[in-house]
């Protein structure tokens, strides 16, 4: 007998994708009907800002009642954006499995989940490698000046100034970085970082360092040390009520003066009109920013005025392997259901 797996994907969670992961890992076992949301065509739901968001809810897509309609009577079901509140759970009565294929279940009502007997399970680290090499990317864009010609030529001007003494940037190996969370993303930016030969500073106070990047010279350090001795500050934490807007006027000002800071997390970490006013006094050489609080940027917003600002819309952990990870790690996590073993990554 088959179990019925209602799959919600969208247009970079491809449906084909977890169907097929499915059929591989649990063959006739599961039966999948499958339903695409518009994203990323279309914007999610940031809770974050968006006070008509679903209670409690953050970077969500799609309408509670066609959601609801289609997980129907299933008891599984693999989604990667669409929303459970509290109010759809208690629709969902035979509801015993939600797959969400992202690294943290912000679209989940996790108290509610947990209340009706509703395991969650996650993809932690699914998007970790692109998000690093993503985040190396982003230095070298800032610190070798290579948004900045970019620009330049885009608009017709060859800006040879820019190989001036006083216009270059450092090699990373010449270069102090310091990395805000050493967690899945943290800990491999780290290491692409010491293959460049940069030094390398973290600060997590949850966290002890790796024995390999310990012995490689990495430093553990306090926040306030980090920012005070760092070239270039890239952030890696998720948001919590600790973390939020920690990066704020106080944090930028122990910054040293033209430092480059690097956000591939999520916007709401940093104060963005505290760092508005930093970039544009001069203060920090310049900022790569890949989140913001509220998605899409708002077309009015100030940092989209600034030249030494590059801004990029959450694209980070966009790559094919993201993909399969994450739907591999969903399928094996339904055939461990359906086998009476315990969740990899229950949340």
């Amino acid at each position: 007998m088959s179990t019925d797996v209602a799959i919600i994907g969208d247009r970079f969670m491809l449906t084909s994708v977890f169907e097929e992961e499915l059929a591989r890992v649990c063959g006739p076992q599961v039966r999948c009907r499958s339903l695409e949301l518009p994203w990323p065509d279309e914007p999610m739901v940031h809770g974050y800002g968006d006070s008509g968001a679903l209670d409690g809810l953050k970077e969500y897509l799609g309408d509670p009642e066609r959601v609801v309609a289609h997980v129907a009577a299933a008891p599984v079901l693999v989604t990667h954006l669409a929303p459970l509140s509290a109010g759809m759970l208690e629709r969902l009565p035979d509801l015993r499995l939600v797959a969400v294929t992202r690294g943290g279940p912000v679209n989940i009502d996790m108290a509610a989940a947990r209340a009706r007997g509703v395991t969650v399970v996650n993809a932690p680290g699914r998007n970790a490698s692109a998000v690093a090499e993503f985040t190396l990317g982003a230095m070298l864009a800032e610190t070798r000046n290579i948004t900045r010609g970019h620009d330049a030529l885009r608009q017709g001007t060859w800006r040879g100034d820019l190989y001036r003494a006083d216009s270059v940037g450092e090699e990373l190996s010449e270069l102090t970085v310091g990395v805000v969370g050493y967690g899945r993303i943290g800990t491999r930016v780290v290491r692409l970082l010491r293959a460049f030969g940069a030094k390398v500073l973290v600060a997590d106070p949850y966290v002890q360092l790796d024995p390999a990047d310990a012995a490689a010279g990495v430093r553990l350090v306090e926040l306030p040390e980090l920012l005070e001795r760092a070239d270039v500050v890239t952030l890696h934490a998720r948001v919590t009520a600790e973390t939020t807007g920690f990066i704020d006027a106080a944090a930028l000002a122990r910054m040293k003066r033209g430092a480059v800071l690097i956000n591939t997390a999520r916007g709401p970490l940093v104060d963005y009109e505290a760092l508005h006013r930093a970039l544009a006094s001069g203060r920090l050489r310049s900022a790569m920013l890949e989140t913001f609080a509220v998605e899409p940027m708002p077309p009015d917003a100030p940092l989209l005025r600034l030249p030494n600002v590059t801004l990029t819309p959450h694209i980070a952990g966009a790559s094919l392997k993201t993909v399969r990870i994450a739907a591999r790690g969903a399928a094996e996590e339904v055939r461990r259901h359906l086998a009476g073993e315990p969740p990899l990554n229950r949340c």
